[in-house]
């Protein structure tokens, strides 16, 4: 149920801050024709364009460009809404901002009290939010909002386009209605348990859940795809000093980012930069080289950023394990497995990626097994690399395409098949265990309410629309 600051007007600036041609403040609430005539001086036409000067309290111009009226319930937040397009000026949008706040308090002739009471700033994402809450949108196509927003590469933004044309909802929605199916063939057979009838085999139930957790099964596939394409993978690329970790960096971006120089130690801190393999981005990450206290001399500058490595080792989805071809057959060689083996644990290996460096630079450019053989210096085998980057994390491209997803969406759907999972158990046992087949059925109906917002908490609601920029 709407929170009543929900039925409150609210106004912002709807672009980015800083400079630019154009801005937009936008207002939503209910019967805004009294103030948008204040702003504008003319009563405007619905859903068209009207070029105009934007008044101050004298009547006197701010700024000059177009205003667009919506009424409810055809506009992005279901209630009334006006924007104003004005030069994208930060002190042209504060006076607009300001102007708007004090003609809504001013008194309206016609009604005897103030144009629109109760306005009040935007919070974050509370335009977006008032479209759902008004049944605009559902709960995920308002986060594939921000998502196409925040999208860093152009699969990552077709994707979330998918997500907010309602592709992602519509499956959801599907898998939804099979289980409110199901569930209302097996609530009628407990509601009559004197029929002699083996409901199970007669309904085929469990034929019927055979197909739910299949498409629940591709559903998630392509829910982890999106997750992929919306959050990236975090790499790290670790190793000794001077092995190439910096001169990889700068190979997989194309790009001179990190210094490279024949200097053990060069690298101090981390360097990090954003890049994408087939849409995916991946957030890289170049660390300060590893090696032993005691067999060389280490100061606290490069012992500081030798930890600040191992806590980026920790944290990462992959880590590429760089080792330097020309030094094979030298003890430091396997002072580098060493090293890995001992801060690692060994259900962390799924992680690793071992990389031989300078296959260029010897005769012998076979990898130590497993591993793959590269030259960051002429670019020969980064192909390999990005492709096993790819399968380590489980992506490929789907047929069907993919939609944005998040990692509540992933666990809302990692409940769902582990509740038909148990339902699956239970109709194995036959009509004995109808009760719990069905308690089954409507935990995972609940799980799946979650995505789209049927079943939400107001909690869930303030975290996620939190996250929204201002004046969406």
């Amino acid at each position: 149920m709407p929170l009543p600051r929900h039925h409150q007007p609210i106004v912002a600036v709807a672009t980015a801050p800083g400079r630019g041609a154009v801005g937009i403040v936008r207002i939503s609430g209910r019967a805004l024709r009294p103030l948008a005539e204040a702003l504008v001086g003319r009563e405007l036409a619905p859903r068209r364009a009207t070029y105009g000067a934007f008044l101050d309290a004298r009547g006197q111009a701010i700024d000059r460009g177009l205003a667009l009226y919506f009424p409810a319930p055809a506009s992005y937040t279901g209630e009334d809404v006006l924007e104003l397009q004005a030069h994208g000026g930060p002190v042209v949008l504060q006076l607009l901002l300001a102007r708007c706040m004090e003609a809504a308090a001013e008194t309206d002739p016609a009604a005897g009290g103030p144009r629109l009471d109760g306005l009040r700033l935007a919070g974050p994402g509370e335009f977006t939010e008032r479209a759902f809450l008004n049944d605009k949108i559902d709960l995920a196509q308002a986060e594939a909002v921000a998502d196409l927003i925040e999208a860093s590469t152009e699969a990552a933004a077709r994707s979330a386009g998918r997500s907010l044309a309602g592709e992602f909802s519509r499956e959801v929605d599907l898998l939804r209605q099979r289980i409110v199916n199901l569930r209302l063939l097996v609530e009628a057979t407990l509601d009559f348990p004197e029929e002699e009838i083996d409901f199970l085999e007669q309904a085929d139930a469990r034929g019927q859940l055979t197909t739910i957790l299949s498409g629940l099964n591709r559903l998630l596939d392509r829910a982890h795809q999106g997750a992929l394409l919306r959050e990236g993978l975090q790499v790290v690329l670790a190793g000794q000093p001077n092995v190439g970790k910096s001169s990889l960096l700068n190979a997989l971006a194309g790009a001179e980012l990190a210094i490279v120089t024949p200097i053990p130690g060069t690298t101090r801190d981390k360097v990090s930069q954003t890049i994408q393999i087939e849409g995916v981005p991946l957030h890289v990450v170049d660390t300060a080289g590893l090696r032993e206290e005691g067999r060389l001399p280490i100061d606290e500058v490069e012992r500081i950023g030798i930890e600040r490595s191992w806590a980026a080792i920790e944290a990462a989805d992959a880590v590429i394990f760089l080792h330097d071809l020309t030094r094979r057959g030298q003890s430091d060689y396997e002072v580098a497995e060493a090293l890995i083996a001992e801060r690692l644990h060994l259900d962390d290996t799924a992680r690793l990626i071992h990389v031989h460096n300078k296959s260029d630079a010897v005769a012998d450019a076979r990898p130590v097994e497993p591993g793959i053989a590269i030259s960051a210096r002429t670019g020969a085998g980064l192909d390999a690399l990005r492709h096993a980057l790819l399968e380590l994390v489980g992506w490929h491209a789907s047929p069907d395409g993919v939609f944005t997803a998040r990692k509540r969406h992933l666990l809302a759907l990692e409940r769902t098949q582990t509740h038909l999972g148990t339902a699956q158990d239970h109709a194995q046992a036959g009509d004995a265990a109808l009760e719990l087949f069905a308690e089954e059925l409507r935990l995972a109906h609940d799980a799946l309410a979650e995505i789209t917002g049927a079943f939400t908490s107001d909690d869930l609601l303030g975290e996620i629309f939190g996250r929204f920029c201002i004046g969406k």
